[in-house]
């Protein structure tokens, strides 16, 4: 089972559209493209939409050991408005691991790059383990590369200036 199989059981977060990218060890990235059933009364993306998303970049990055982790404490901080037709993305960092606890920080951009929040959270590890293994440090399990056109050239240009190791 990937940890992108496993995620899918939180029926909230799926049912809400939010797809995982990306999970390494301490690691995640998830994303949600806002629709109108994602929207406040102000037509503004709502702070549960935003909460949820970071949310679960944060359950992925702390279950990426191998064991159970819940959050024990949460905080968010707004710094920018969304809105219709913005994705988002949560990129889920971890601070500190310890023995049973850990310390994560999620930023939550949208697609230029802008951040629209910060989430911090603290997580317990149970004993018991999860279904799902990362096999190495640097190895990403993505389900999902969005390039836009003008961005392949791009891309070709930097990846032959560094050593021609791949071709698209």
């Amino acid at each position: 089972m990937t940890p992108q199989e496993f995620f899918k059981n939180d029926i909230f977060a799926t049912k809400a559209g939010i797809v995982l990218l990306e999970v390494r060890k301490g690691y995640s990235k998830a994303k949600l493209d806002i629709k109108p059933e994602h929207l406040n009364a102000g037509a503004r993306t709502q702070g549960g939409a935003i909460f949820t998303l970071a949310d679960l970049a944060l359950a992925a990055a702390a279950n990426s050991h191998g064991t159970l982790a819940f959050s024990l404490s949460s905080t968010i901080t707004f710094v920018r408005a969304s809105g219709p037709g913005d994705t988002l993305y949560a990129e889920a960092h971890e601070r500190y691991i310890g023995r049973s606890t850990g310390c994560y920080q999620v930023d939550i951009t949208n697609q230029n790059g802008d951040l629209i929040a910060t989430f911090e959270s603290s997580v317990f590890r149970k004993e018991q383990k999860v279904p799902f293994e990362i096999e190495k440090e640097n190895c990403s399990l993505k389900y999902e590369i969005e390039l836009k056109d003008n961005e392949i050239g791009n891309l070709k240009s930097e990846i032959s200036t560094k050593g021609n190791w791949w071709r698209i």
